[in-house]
């Protein structure tokens, strides 16, 4: 990874972290998201194509959902169509919290981009899923009522105690491997057509 990158990403990260440590609890550190951003730290330092493909199908998909939401929400003047990211909105957020929350917008792309540089290694699908199905049951077990952390309480469009809880979290599982798959998938046919 060429120096520039590994520097700005370790500057995103030095300005992010000790913000979010001030203003979100700590499972915070626990979305996807965030885990694939600091993962992915890790492997433009190491060059790692194994846990940069992994964190790729974490969050491939998923940040596009967010992405998605995200300019909805500017669209229909702060409205986000899922509530996905209704905290990207809050007045009550501090508005230098909510622009650190913007790497959302890039973290996908960079992550892509360092996949195709890197290689993509086929075999981090695999070790991915039992590693965030372990993510979503470590968070289940540390989140505080009103912390859906990775939604394992619900859905932001889904009242809470609408499901029990046990078939919640089967279906959310389910629902992230199947996301998993469709993004091995979609980057394994990517890179051979462009090999």
């Amino acid at each position: 990874m060429p120096l520039w990158f590994r520097l700005a990403y370790l500057g995103l990260a030095v300005a992010l972290v000790p913000v979010y440590a001030i203003h979100y609890p700590w499972v915070n550190f626990f979305w996807f998201s965030n885990l694939a951003l600091l993962g992915g730290l890790v492997a433009a330092w190491t060059s790692s194509s194994r846990l940069v493909s992994a964190l790729l199908v974490c969050v491939g998909l998923l940040e596009l959902g967010w992405i998605v939401d995200f300019l909805g929400g500017l669209v229909l003047m702060g409205q986000a169509p899922f509530g996905m990211v209704d905290y990207m909105f809050d007045p009550e957020i501090p508005l230098l919290v909510r622009a650190l929350s913007l790497y959302h917008l890039v973290l996908p792309f960079a992550l892509w981009w360092m996949v195709w540089r890197l290689g993509y290694d086929a075999r981090a699908w695999r070790w991915l899923v039992p590693a965030g199905w372990g993510v979503v049951l470590i968070t289940r077990l540390t989140v505080d009522e009103g912390q859906n952390v990775n939604w394992v309480l619900s859905m932001p469009w889904l009242e809470p105690g609408r499901i029990h809880e046990g078939l919640w979290l089967l279906l959310l599982m389910l629902g992230l491997g199947i996301a998993w798959w469709v993004t091995h998938r979609l980057v394994l046919w990517f890179m051979q057509r462009h090999e």
